[in-house]
């Protein structure tokens, strides 16, 4: 006899509003929100997710809805789901959770996703310094193609994949988080070089009542209210696994997830169509809202088995992820790369994240000859499946980063040639993304050499 179609667990309704989904959805880490579901080892099931705004995001030709969007309520997350083992013995803290991802995509009805740069005031993201205007294109999906009528001349397969995957912190843990993220919060500006040359703030988005959702625990209740000024954003990876963005994590993929708690309590959301590496623009893969069919498993004390404590405390571990079988297959790509000699030729100390930057605003500035606007090759580095590299990384002072873009996806030839790069009529790509102004007095980061 054929096997049983999977038993969905959580169903989303995409016409209701994250706090009208029965059952209810969180959008915080904490050791004590209640399980909605449960699971048994082996069992196949499926949870459904909104998109990690909740549907603030609208298909339309605005992008007010970027520049006024409330972040203190994301990510709406589904679960958190009880694992427990063939004997109905829950999963406990010391054990690993593997999580396979069996089958994944769009919800049915709801095809579409979207790619967008916040407010610099409001977000930001990795290039706000140079792009600070709340930007959004809006993708449609043909079967396992994206195309947007804000990026013309470009189309590409999706790998689809959760942003989201975790477990629940216990509650050392989370006074681990919310301590180091607090200090960087706090003293990161006057100690940490980095923060002239990347702009996004806050520097770590602490606990806050405000927008907090935790499941099945009433709002305004002394529980919730406690709770809430515990309970971490979901904003960073963390030990959990959490809000990693791997874009490889597709059909196939198995995640074996530190349990620190009983029952594993398993959440996951932030769906993505497409990604590039990094997702730059913050709001960067095609969002949208989806499914994961998936079966879990349980490794009895596998954390101490596997996972090495990089820290203080047991506790400092981290997932191991183990990419499937599926993904795009592209032969020609072009490679940019950076150093870490930042925009004002200032040099810092092997530092990734410099270089990384570079490499993308090389790639912006150049694919941008082709009669894009750098907004347009900015969100499409950001979901696209571009693939980035940490090339270098001992070689004093330049650590080398270096971006990778399919050839494939664009519907002219963007290699070098001995003739000038060909612009007219046929080339020059309209419309643009949607674009609302910047009202604040921050400064615009410049190209110095721009027009010598």
């Amino acid at each position: 006899m054929a096997p049983s179609t999977p038993r969905l667990v959580i169903p989303v309704d995409v016409k209701k509003q994250p706090w009208e989904q029965n059952p209810p959805l969180h959008n915080r880490w904490h050791p004590e929100i209640p399980p909605v579901a449960e699971v048994k080892a082996g069992e196949f099931f499926r949870t459904e997710m909104v998109d990690w705004t909740g549907g603030s995001v609208r298909d339309d030709e605005s992008a007010m809805d970027i520049k006024t969007i409330d972040l203190s309520c994301v990510h709406h997350l589904s679960g958190p789901i009880r694992v427990v083992d063939e004997d109905g013995v829950p999963a406990k803290a010391g054990d690993l959770l593997v999580v396979e991802i069996c089958n994944l995509g769009p919800l049915p009805g709801d095809e579409w996703g979207y790619t967008a740069t916040f407010d610099r005031e409001n977000g930001g993201g990795f290039l706000t310094d140079h792009f600070p205007c709340a930007t959004k294109a809006i993708w449609y999906f043909e079967g396992i193609f994206a195309y947007s009528p804000h990026i013309p001349g470009v189309r590409f397969p999706g790998l689809t994949h959760p942003g989201i995957v975790g477990t629940a912190p216990s509650m050392e843990l989370l006074q681990i988080w919310n301590e180091r993220e607090r200090d960087v919060e706090e003293n990161g500006h006057k100690t940490l070089p980095l923060c002239k040359v990347l702009h996004s703030r806050p520097l770590a988005n602490l606990p806050s009542s405000t927008g907090c959702m935790l499941g099945k625990i009433k709002e305004g209740t002394p529980e919730w209210e406690k709770m809430a000024a515990e309970a971490a954003r979901t904003i960073p990876g963390r030990e959990n696994g959490g809000n990693c963005d791997i874009k490889n994590l597709s059909r196939g993929a198995k995640v074996y997830l530190p349990v620190f708690v009983e029952g594993a309590n398993l959440s996951t959301g932030d769906m993505h169509f497409s990604q590039g590496d990094g997702e730059v623009s913050f709001c960067g893969a095609i969002e949208m809202s989806g499914f994961l069919e998936l079966k879990c498993d349980i490794i009895r004390g596998g954390m101490k088995e596997y996972l090495t404590p990089m820290g203080p405390t047991p506790l400092h571990v981290n997932p191991i992820f183990e990419i499937g079988p599926v993904e795009p297959r592209f032969s020609e790509w072009l490679v940019f790369e950076g150093i870490s000699v930042d925009e004002s030729g200032k040099q810092h100390y092997l530092d990734a994240t410099v270089a990384y930057k570079r490499a993308v605003l090389n790639a912006i500035d150049y694919i941008s000859k082709f009669g894009y606007s750098k907004e347009q090759v900015y969100l499409l580095l950001s979901c696209c499946p571009c693939e980035g590299r940490i090339s270098g990384i001992v070689d004093s002072p330049n650590a080398v980063a270096t971006l990778a873009i399919p050839i494939a996806i664009f519907d002219q030839d963007i290699r070098p040639k001995p003739s000038k790069v060909p612009m007219g009529p046929r080339i020059v790509r309209t419309p643009d993304v949607l674009k609302c102004s910047y009202d604040g007095n921050l400064p615009i980061t410049k190209n110095l050499s721009a027009g010598k």
